[in-house]
Formats: C-alpha cells, sequence, structure tokens
C-alpha cells in the first residue's frame, strides 16, 4: 500500500511565510505585525494568521501583548549575550561530536555551503548569503548523531537568523563572517579542536560585541 505525503495546513504555510518575513527582515525587530495586513497580503482569512502568531510565539519569533497586538521579538544587548552563550555552548559541543560521528560527511557539506556563500557573497546576493550561514551552522547538529541536541537549537534557530539579518545591516559584518566560516572549515578538515573552540568562540562572540552592554532594544541601533 502507497504512502501518500499529507500536504500542510493552511496554518502551517502561513507560519513559514511569517517565519521568513522576520527571518529575512521583510518585518524588522521591534516591528507591529498587522494580522489584516498579513491576510490580505496572503489572500487568507484571519484565522490561520492568529494559528500562526501563535506558534510564532513559541519559538520566540513574536510578542503577543493583550490590546496592544503582535509585534515582532526584540532583544537587549544583555539578551544577546544570552542567545550567544547558548549558540557558543551547543554549537561548540554539536561539532565537536560530528567530527567524530561523521567527519567526513560533515566536511563535504560544510565545504558546499562554503563555496556557494562565496558565490553569494560576491554576487552581492546578501539574503542568500543568510541562508546559506544559518544552513552552514545547522550542518554541525545534521551531522552530530545527537537528535537532542540539534531539536534544542532548531527551536532557536528562527531567532538566530532573525538576529543574524539584523546584524549584516553593519559595516564589514559579512566580510569578516565569510572569512571566519572558511577558516572553521578548514579547521575542522585538520580536526584542530583547541582551534577550532576558539575560531567558534571568537565568531559568535562578535555578535554580542556588537552591541554595548546598557543597550536595552537592539532594534533601535
Amino acid at each position: 500500500m502507497q504512502d501518500f505525503e499529507r500536504p500542510p495546513s493552511l496554518g502551517t504555510m502561513v507560519t513559514d511565510h511569517v517565519r521568513n518575513m522576520i527571518v529575512r527582515g521583510e518585518l524588522a525587530l521591534g516591528e507591529s505585525i498587522s494580522e489584516r495586513g498579513i491576510s490580505a497580503l496572503l489572500n487568507v482569512s484571519k484565522t490561520p494568521v492568529r494559528e500562526a502568531l501563535t506558534r510564532l510565539k513559541h519559538e520566540g519569533l513574536v510578542i503577543i501583548k493583550p490590546q496592544s497586538g503582535a509585534q515582532v521579538f526584540t532583544l537587549s544587548a544583555r539578551e544577546v549575550r544570552n542567545i550567544s552563550t547558548f549558540r557558543s555552548t551547543l554549537e561548540s559541543a554539536a561539532v565537536e561530536l560530528a567530527i567524530e560521528f561523521d567527519h567526513s560527511g560533515l566536511t563535504e557539506e560544510l565545504r558546499r555551503i562554503e563555496s556557494q556563500m562565496q558565490v553569494a557573497h560576491g554576487s552581492g546576493h546578501i539574503s542568500e548569503y543568510l541562508d546559506l550561514d544559518s544552513e552552514f551552522h545547522l550542518a554541525f547538529f545534521t551531522h552530530c548523531g545527537n537528535p537532542y541536541l540539534k531539536s534544542a537549537y532548531e527551536q532557536y534557530a528562527g531567532k538566530i537568523a532573525a538576529l543574524r539579518t539584523h546584524l549584516a545591516t553593519k559595516p564589514d559584518h559579512t566580510r569578516k563572517s565569510l572569512k571566519e566560516h572558511g577558516e572553521i572549515v578548514d579547521t575542522i578538515m585538520a580536526r584542530d579542536i583547541p582551534a577550532l573552540r576558539t575560531l567558534l568562540d571568537h565568531h559568535i562572540g562578535r555578535t554580542q560585541r556588537s552591541y554595548e552592554i546598557g543597550v536595552e532594544d537592539i532594534s533601535k541601533q
């Protein structure tokens, strides 16, 4: 008996679309979200839009306030530091496991992605570059052999990607990012764990160094 893949629900499709709008900066950090506007844009009723916003609230991408409506999340500099610590801890653990569990598969995928990042950056396709950046870091978890680590990271992957988009507007950020990704691949290929830890700490730490500790809302920076 043949299995048929069930098509995604309307709520799921709307959720994916709004998530992508936030991740790609089409809805900016801290921006109010109009249910009516999203409904008109996607030609759907408000019901799947409300369902989507509720789902995205659980992913930390949307804030819903009674009587005020929904808005895209924003962060204080202290919260950015917490996310950076979360990333550094999980990514270091995942990539070290991946080196042991599937070194050839990991390096092959990272080389492919890094090559595509070079092309996207050179062509000025920053949105494509940022998508590849997210794919690069997710590869650590795809090859680590531990679904619990992968699940924990994926819970906040959208938030991390949206923050990455916000940072891309800062001078020289993507050029430095591209160089660091190449260095990360080289150390993974060499299995140089101490150098890899240092590189990841520096790479992820640059996110938190972008904001002074007293900043209460990075969307206003």
